[in-house]
């Protein structure tokens, strides 16, 4: 893959997320509503223009989404035609096969604005973003020569991070809810979302370790981390406390006590397999 292909998928991948960031704070805000009875046009001048700042973030968030839903199109489209790997390709084809359904589902959260489209809106949203994010995982994976802890360092540390932030977030449990607040929410589980997911493609069951064990387990672990952290951003659109609020605070935990149980793994078996320290090395 050339570089510049490169760059298209890490752009890709990184205007999904936006995207999903501000279609949470537009929902927060409630600014779709202000263009509900005008879909696909809004209240400003001939309908194309924002007349006031709650019209102009459903607007700049319409403008994103076309814009992002390009450079996929376009990103798919240059890596059919330049024979890319093949799981670059299939992610982000089926990240480009869901994008009308979504545009209907956007359509529909502004004219319909009920929960359950929401929950979809964003839970396709999601599956397109895991598709992106694969892609750029694959497209950015670490050559053959570091070792796998070497390679999965920086992903994880990422993780780390950012998890905790979702642990102090948890929809209306310790802080207020707010707009900015959920926007922030979303960004972080996203990001980590994205770095387990890279963690995943970029164990190498063969490398850096006393057996394949614990590579694979890593493998294992970081996979089913990155499938709770994905599982609480959606579940956290219907979070307003009791039951789900707990199960969002002990999801969170969970996903923490699956990295750090990642670090001691690489940590423990990356000493044996090589004979030094490798916790933390450059």
């Amino acid at each position: 893959m050339d570089a510049r292909l490169r760059r298209f998928v890490g752009v890709s991948a990184a205007l999904t997320g936006i995207l999903m960031v501000l279609g949470v704070y537009t929902a927060a805000t409630g600014a779709g509503l202000t263009c509900a009875g005008r879909w696909p046009f809004c209240d400003g001048f001939l309908g194309l223009f924002p007349a006031n700042w709650s019209s102009f973030v459903e607007w700049f968030h319409r403008l994103v989404a076309m814009i992002t839903g390009f450079v996929v199109l376009g990103t798919t489209i240059s890596a059919w035609r330049q024979g890319v790997d093949r799981r670059v390709r299939l992610a982000l084809a089926g990240a480009t096969i869901l994008l009308p359904s979504q545009i209907i589902l956007g359509a529909l959260t502004v004219t319909t604005y009920e929960w359950a489209i929401l929950l979809a809106h964003f839970g396709t949203a999601s599956i397109i973003f895991t598709g992106v994010a694969l892609a750029f995982a694959w497209a950015y994976e670490p050559s053959a020569g570091p070792g796998t802890f070497d390679r999965i360092r920086r992903p994880l540390a990422v993780a780390s991070v950012l998890l905790p932030v979702m642990l102090i977030l948890v929809p209306h449990a310790f802080v207020t809810f707010g707009p900015p607040v959920q926007a922030t929410y979303y960004f972080s589980g996203l990001t980590a979302y994205a770095a387990l997911l890279a963690t995943a493609v970029w164990t190498d069951p063969t490398d850096g370790f006393a057996s394949v064990e614990p590579s694979r387990l890593i493998r294992w672990l970081s996979a089913v981390a990155a499938l709770v952290v994905i599982s609480l951003l959606v579940v956290g659109r219907l979070v307003y406390g009791g039951t789900l609020q707990y199960i969002s605070i002990a999801g969170t935990l969970a996903a923490l006590a699956l990295v750090g149980t990642m670090w001691y793994v690489a940590r423990t078996d990356g000493e044996a397999g090589d004979g030094r320290v490798v916790f933390g090395s450059d």
